[in-house]
């Protein structure tokens, strides 16, 4: 049942930032083409994308949380057994949940530091062909 369920929170994180990634990509394309003047910026895209399926991924996927369905909650005396929680139906709602809930906010996480740094990129380039204008008006 525990690999069923890594399974189905890996496909489900995957679609989650796929399904973000296509919504955002146009401007991610955009911003990029903007602020750099050169065929590169499409590149720089590709890799944004592929950050964020990699963020949207591996905050949706939470090993670390997961392990309590294989692993002992408390550990006792070497002759008694550890309890593992079981994989109900009310927890395969939560462990959804959660992963689409974790997918989401790692990915506005990622984005929100993208468009910040964007932002300030974008800044600087208008100001610098601000003063590139005056400069040639000057002339």
């Amino acid at each position: 049942m525990f690999f069923y369920l890594l399974i189905s929170t890996f496909i489900l994180a995957f679609l989650v930032s796929f399904i973000v990634m296509q919504l955002f990509s146009g401007s991610i394309n955009n911003i990029l083409a903007r602020i750099i003047h050169d065929p590169i910026h499409s590149s720089w895209a590709k890799y944004t994308k592929f950050a964020g399926m990699v963020v949207g991924i591996s905050s949706g996927v939470r090993i670390y949380d997961m392990e309590k369905y294989i692993n002992p909650m408390m550990y006792t005396p070497k002759n008694e057994q550890g309890i593992i929680l079981q994989l109900t139906t009310e927890r395969w709602f939560l462990e959804i949940y959660r992963t689409i809930i974790e997918t989401l906010q790692g990915l506005a996480w990622m984005m929100l530091v993208f468009f910040m740094v964007a932002l300030i990129a974008y800044v600087i380039v208008r100001w610098s062909e601000i003063k590139y204008r005056q400069a040639e008006d000057e002339r």
